[in-house]
């Protein structure tokens, strides 16, 4: 018994290391979202270059950190070849990445920021710019006039903020004319989200536009939109998915501020391989967002950047 125990053993150490490949662990901040499956490829395809195995393990909701925490923390006790994390918050990660550092275990942040220097790198758009973007649209379409809501993430998410500071600073300043009334949370809810968009639609017969700064809270928000039956109201969303950029072709959603995920999950994990090969990091890498019109559907860079192909690299994950 204690002899088949033993192979059973080493056969499962076998199989769980891979013929001995470094791990490198990946945490986004959810796993349901298309955005964080496209971040998911990213690092398969930097871990296949690199020689690394990818270990992804995300919370069940993207406003639980402290299972984020836990995830990090066994991370760090195994001693992996590094991790890629996007904090759900921008301080309750701060010690998990400072032990990780202090045991040498190189952190990459991605997507959203932390509030430590104590990374390699941070790898995200350029989210106030982000936010700068959609109210140059939201604010053009409106004619400079109007009522303006924000449906945001959730407090502490510094990604998600930055967006909403540089929306409201880019109204302030470019047009004088329309009211930004305060942000409401959707909690990573769709359908709180979408309650938080009806209750602004009741109380504000005069709601002209809505900008809403994520995936989550995009959903939820168009959703509203559909169930009143109300293409008056104009919405421009940041991130998309499959059933969003249906929702932009037949004219619901009039815009889409979108990021490249694959990309931020490529950059993340090859910045953990040059960091093992002694190479230099960058301290920071902002990736551009871009603005997405319905015209704008068929072009062949856009559908490479909407639709990137998962299959290759996630296989049937």
């Amino acid at each position: 018994m204690r002899i088949l125990f033993s192979l059973m053993a080493i056969l499962c150490l076998a199989s769980c290391q891979k013929a001995g490949l470094p791990v490198v662990g990946v945490i986004p901040k959810g796993a349901s979202h298309q955005f964080w499956q496209t971040v998911h490829a990213g690092a398969v395809q930097a871990g296949r270059e690199y020689g690394f195995e990818i270990e992804w393990n995300a919370p069940a909701l993207e406003i639980d950190a402290p299972r984020q925490i836990d995830i990090a923390q066994s991370m760090v006790t195994r001693k992996l070849a590094g991790i890629a994390i996007a904090p759900v918050d921008r301080k309750a990660l701060v010690s998990v990445i400072e032990r990780a550092t202090a045991q040498g275990v190189p952190v990459a942040v991605y997507d959203s920021d932390v509030d430590t220097a104590q990374r390699i790198t941070y790898v995200a758009t350029d989210n106030r710019e982000g936010g700068r973007m959609a109210a140059r649209r939201l604010g053009q379409v409106l004619g400079g006039k109007g009522k303006v809501l924000v449906v945001g993430f959730m407090p502490g998410s510094a990604s998600t903020m930055e967006r909403e500071e540089g929306f409201v600073e880019e109204m302030k300043k470019g047009f004088p004319g329309i009211t930004v009334m305060d942000v409401q949370f959707g909690m990573a809810s769709r359908a709180k989200s979408m309650a938080v968009t009806e209750n602004a639609l009741s109380a504000n017969a005069d709601l002209a536009g809505i900008f809403a700064d994520n995936e989550s809270s995009l959903a939820g928000a168009v959703q509203a939109l559909k169930g009143r039956n109300n293409r008056s109201v104009k919405l421009v969303g940041f991130d998309a998915s499959e059933q969003l950029i249906a929702d932009l072709k037949e004219g619901w959603i009039e815009s889409l501020v979108v990021q490249d995920p694959f990309k931020m999950g490529y950059e993340s994990v090859k910045a953990i391989g040059e960091k093992r090969k002694g190479n230099p990091v960058g301290a920071r890498q902002d990736l551009p967002a871009k603005l997405i019109l319905p015209s704008d559907l068929e072009k062949t860079e856009v559908k490479e950047l909407l639709f990137p192909d998962l299959k290759k690299w996630l296989g049937g994950a």
